[in-house]
């Protein structure tokens, strides 16, 4: 029997190899390795992983509050340095003394110790008071206070035992005003002298200026106190004039020299409180 050429099992001899097929089989085999390390690269990140979460487990103990493995303990750490406390001020319990009253040192003769006299009192050859200018003419101290005055004020000054009377006569534009001021060895005898005052103080003239407020002559007076101190002004015309209500320089010139009185007097009280403040506590 006959099987015609090349035999049952097909044999090569021969024969050219068939490439198609070879070409298709590689690629086959190809295909299986690439899927095979995919697949291996895949359960080796997934192994790593897990073996992350269980060290972070590890690590975090069981969430309610367990033992930390490979983990520092929290008193293991250094403590943090504390607030250091700053010092704070202290403050004596006692309380502060009020500065010195002015007024004080000007109620008593043994408070009221400096200088005093015309000088003093009314320094300056011009007393200004807004835009008003007066000129000083004469000035006066003496110890008898009775011939300061005129009618009942001498002796009403003497029986509240009237230490000086210092004067100073102010004028302008044919005004004048003499000021005097009392002074008392407390405040109590000033205030009783003020309350019964009548008459009224003598003009002084002289250095240029002539007499005015004398014989009769109608003339504007005032009485106050501050202190020790009781101050008194008349205050008319040069030329003899009469003061009637609606001469309003005269007025003006009299309200400003007694307020400049005033602000003289409680100056010196100021400077000696001043003083008096700063002068060392002894120990």
């Amino acid at each position: 029997m006959s099987f015609g050429q090349g035999g049952p099992y097909g044999s090569s001899q021969g024969q050219t190899p068939d490439w198609a097929a070879l070409a298709d089989a590689s690629a086959q085999r190809a295909r299986r390795r690439r899927w095979m390390l995919i697949g291996g690269g895949a359960i080796a990140t997934a192994a790593v992983a897990a073996i992350v979460a269980t060290a972070v487990v590890s690590t975090d103990g069981d969430g309610a509050g367990g033992d930390r493995a490979g983990a520092a303990s929290t008193s293991d750490l250094p403590a943090a340095p504390s607030e250091t406390a700053e010092p704070e001020p202290s403050f004596s319990e006692a309380d502060p003394l009020p500065p010195p009253n002015p007024k004080d040192f000007i109620s008593a003769e043994d408070k009221d110790t400096a200088p005093l006299g015309a000088d003093t009192l009314f320094p300056d050859a011009k007393l200004t008071m807004g835009d008003r200018t007066y000129s000083k003419g004469p000035t006066n101290r003496t110890t008898n206070c009775a011939g300061a005055t005129q009618g009942d004020l001498g002796s009403i000054l003497a029986s509240n035992t009237c230490d000086q009377v210092i004067r100073a006569t102010f004028t302008r534009d044919g005004t004048a005003v003499t000021v005097g001021v009392a002074v008392f060895s407390t405040e109590a005898q000033a205030l009783k002298a003020k309350e019964e005052a009548r008459g009224g103080l003598a003009s002084l003239s002289g250095s240029g200026v002539d007499t005015f407020c004398r014989g009769g002559t109608i003339c504007r007076r005032t009485t106050n106190s501050y202190g020790r101190y009781v101050y008194f002004t008349v205050g008319g015309f040069l030329d003899g004039k009469d003061v009637v209500k609606s001469d309003k320089d005269v007025f003006t010139t009299g309200d400003d020299v007694a307020e400049f009185t005033f602000r003289q007097i409680h100056r010196r009280g100021e400077i000696q409180a001043s003083a008096a403040a700063a002068a060392p506590v002894d120990q």
